[in-house]
């Protein structure tokens, strides 16, 4: 389902992908994030995502109540404090999708992939 948002001269509505691709953009800026994981399901292998591919570690779903969920796969760099890292990506992405999207964050979920070292 799309999110939708209805004012006086319509409806406009945001396709899944354009949140998915705003919030892997918002994700990446954040402190300990190294990227987005692939996770393949043939092998379970876990790989780093290049920038232009961020919206395939996010998975949105958007409820009837028009309100948005989203679930994280990401690598963490190594030596940091995960739940620190998650609850400033949990902020972070809320406000930002929420200002762009004007629609309301319902859940967000981390599922931490892998951990690497950064040079």
């Amino acid at each position: 389902m799309k999110g939708r948002m209805d004012n006086a001269l319509g409806t406009i509505s945001i396709d899944k992908d354009v949140i998915a691709t705003y919030a892997g953009s918002v994700a990446v800026e954040c402190f300990g994030i190294v990227g987005m994981a692939a996770v393949s399901m043939k092998d379970g292998l876990v790989r780093l995502l290049k920038r232009e591919s961020l919206k395939h570690g996010i998975n949105v779903t958007v409820s009837e109540d028009n309100r948005i969920s989203l679930d994280f796969h990401v690598i963490v760099s190594y030596g940091v404090s995960i739940s620190a890292v998650a609850e400033n990506l949990i902020s972070n992405v809320k406000y930002q999708v929420e200002e762009f999207t004007g629609m309301e964050i319902d859940k967000i979920n981390i599922a931490v992939e892998g951990v690497r070292v950064i040079d």
